[in-house]
């Protein structure tokens, strides 16, 4: 599986998460930080160009910007 964050409008967080879950079994997407407004999107294996295809109209649509993946524990709220 492939992690990529996204920093977004914290306001356009459900509504991303919707869009991108609506394509089922593509992806999963997780709230990492929902005061920074970074989501974490986990894409499963054989649907990256997919899921790029995907992405690249979401990021036309939304303030999105992808910010590299921390490899820290994240706690849960």
């Amino acid at each position: 599986m492939q992690k990529k964050w996204f920093k977004i409008n914290a306001s356009d967080i459900a509504l991303v998460q919707f869009i991108l879950e609506g394509y089922e079994g593509l992806v999963t997407v997780s709230t990492i930080d929902p005061k920074e407004a970074i989501i974490q999107i986990l894409v499963m294996p054989d649907f990256g160009e997919d899921v790029e295809g995907i992405m690249v109209h979401l990021k036309n649509r939304f303030m999105m910007k992808e910010i590299p993946y921390s490899h820290t524990q994240v706690n849960s709220c």
